[in-house]
């Protein structure tokens, strides 16, 4: 007997990196999640099908990824690295075997040929990822989900007018990408906000009046997504910092300070929240047009998320950080979360693949009593939901698509518990009641601290001036001749690509965990730049009727570095 259903849920994002550096923060970026995690997923849902297994999985893919991954660019660029990969592979086994290290050419030998079948695979595919994805969901397999077109942390944002610009952008590219329109979205950074007084949390040159906002759920239900996914946080009567999912990641957040923080009232109607089930959110009763939101499940996120207390941090496991120069392939195991890099052993694929037996057996149990259990104390048939950034199976997790392989077949199997969509639970199971969700996000804490502090104040300003200035830039293009067409077009519609681009989580997430602190800066930087440089020629194409030669040929060249969203409509920020 089926006691409940279990759906896995996969976010898969990487800021805009194309023209914009290549390592250690840039196209080596995008190349590594492409070989280590996103062509990997889809060869697993490939090999369950032809086993008889009907995966389906959940995966979301969020705008900005996919325009890189079908920019015509990506395809050499990932070629190329896959070569550079494979031939630090051969060096190293080469340099083994002149060594009599057996141990370690056999590893090297290991490495060689995962990159010549990536190769192969990557041109069976035809060089296009996306159109990949797109199938399986065509062939009913996965579900895909959107994001915010930029991956834009939502609850901060100066203006709605560019909360919505996120949204109805993400939906266009979605159908582009797609060829139908996205039903679910995952929320940058899990950043929720409800309808309510808004103060700007940062002072600055420009500073936006308070006043009523809406709440994120109205954003999505007026582009027809029908539902999205918290953190289990959100629907606590008390936070679990500890439980967050970014917790452990962030220790090195040092200004984690209680002027960036907030405190909230949790409604009252979530005293008895339940995470098996889903609710529908709607924050203007008023209008007929709830979501429902998912609810991540606590008990099983802490053993696959946690490098120090879940499986990934298991001795046996790849470790992340040791690797080997030139070519950066990893040999050793992790042996000791806490232990020293030079501390560590040699690693054992079939160890390896052991443990993942063990621990994909082990999360199945917990799936299944936990499941077990509230049938047990409701009569309902719950639902139990495991959502993880996709680029932690491959990338940060090498065993990850093995466990995740593992569990997908495992619960395929079981009479007790049935593999699921959002979108069909959502169908087939609709919420029974209405909440309010009270503000927050997944990083530490469950607020926004992560992304507001001392060090990305300046970030905050910057992006609000910006948002600000591309009304005004937007409203006179669509009353003034000159701004309507042509060049005057196409310097409008490329200065809001910048503020889109400013605008995205990644980046005052990098400087608050020091992970790339001066790469963010530089991006956040040049984005703001190129913002002012637009308006500026704009200005000057105004007055005289043309733009420089030198400004030309700077726009022709940012045009080409930032080529994304080639189709945005300018009446999103009217």
């Amino acid at each position: 007997m089926a006691y409940g259903r279990f759906a896995f849920v996969l976010h898969g994002h990487i800021p805009y990196v194309l023209s914009h550096g290549r390592w250690p923060h840039g196209s080596d970026w995008l190349c590594e999640a492409a070989a280590e995690t996103y062509l990997p997923l889809i060869e697993l849902v490939e090999r369950l099908v032809a086993d008889g297994v009907r995966p389906k999985l959940t995966i979301g893919l969020s705008p900005v990824l996919c325009e890189q991954l079908t920019d015509q660019r990506f395809g050499p660029v990932f070629r190329d690295y896959l070569e550079e990969k494979r031939a630090a592979a051969r060096h190293d086994r080469e340099t083994f075997a002149a060594e009599n290290r057996t141990d370690k050419h056999r590893l090297a030998i290991r490495w060689e040929d995962r990159y010549r079948r990536l190769r192969e695979q990557f041109d069976i595919l035809n060089g296009d990822i996306v159109a990949a994805f797109r199938r399986l969901q065509d062939n009913g397999l996965i579900e895909i989900i959107t994001c915010g077109a930029t991956h834009a942390y939502f609850p901060l944002l100066g203006l709605d007018r560019t909360i919505s610009a996120q949204t109805s952008l993400a939906v266009d590219n979605y159908r582009r990408h797609f060829g139908r329109r996205p039903r679910g979205m995952w929320l940058p950074e899990c950043g929720y906000r409800p309808r309510g007084h808004w103060q700007s949390p940062v002072e600055g040159p420009v500073q936006i009046p308070p006043g009523p906002r809406k709440g994120t759920d109205e954003f999505l239900a007026e582009n027809g997504i029908e539902f999205f996914v918290v953190d289990s946080a959100l629907m606590s009567p008390q936070r679990s910092a500890p439980g967050s999912m970014m917790y452990e990641g962030l220790q090195a957040v040092d200004d984690f300070d209680a002027r960036f923080d907030f405190d909230y009232t949790t409604p009252s109607e979530l005293a008895g929240y339940v995470p098996r089930r889903s609710y529908w959110v709607n924050s203007r009763p008023e209008h007929n047009r709830s979501v429902a939101v998912f609810v991540r499940d606590p008990e099983t996120g802490i053993l696959v998320w946690s490098g120090q207390y879940g499986y990934p941090g298991d001795a046996a496991y790849l470790e992340f950080h040791k690797k080997r120069d030139p070519g950066g392939h990893r040999y050793w195991a992790v042996t000791s979360a806490s232990g020293d890099l030079g501390n560590k052993v040699l690693y054992d694929p079939q160890l390896a693949d052991e443990r993942l037996e063990e621990h994909a057996r082990h999360f199945v149990s917990k799936i299944t009593d936990s499941l077990t259990r509230f049938y047990a104390d409701t009569g309902e048939s719950g639902i139990l939901v495991a959502p993880y950034d996709a680029e932690l199976f491959g990338h940060w997790w090498h065993e990850g698509p093995g466990f995740l392989e593992r569990v997908l077949r495992a619960v395929a199997a079981s009479d007790n518990v049935v593999l699921t969509f959002l979108a069909e639970s959502l169908d087939h199971h609709p919420p029974r009641t209405t909440v309010s969700l009270p503000e927050g996000s997944w990083g530490l804490g469950n607020g926004h601290a992560v992304w507001l502090n001392d060090k990305t104040r300046s970030y905050w300003n910057f992006t609000h001036l910006a948002e600000i200035w591309i009304e005004g830039v937007v409203g006179r293009r669509h009353t003034t001749p000159e701004f309507r067409d042509g060049l005057g077009a196409e310097l409008t519609r490329h200065m809001a690509r910048e503020l889109m681009l400013l605008a995205a989580s990644d980046w005052p997430f990098l400087i608050a965990t020091g992970s790339a602190k001066d790469y963010a800066e530089a991006r956040i930087e040049g984005h703001f730049s190129a913002f002012w440089r637009l308006d500026r020629m704009l200005r000057e194409l105004l007055e005289t009727g043309s733009v420089n030669e030198e400004d030309r040929r700077w726009f022709d060249q940012s045009r080409s570095d930032d080529a994304l969203f080639p189709d945005l409509d300018l009446r999103i920020f009217a």
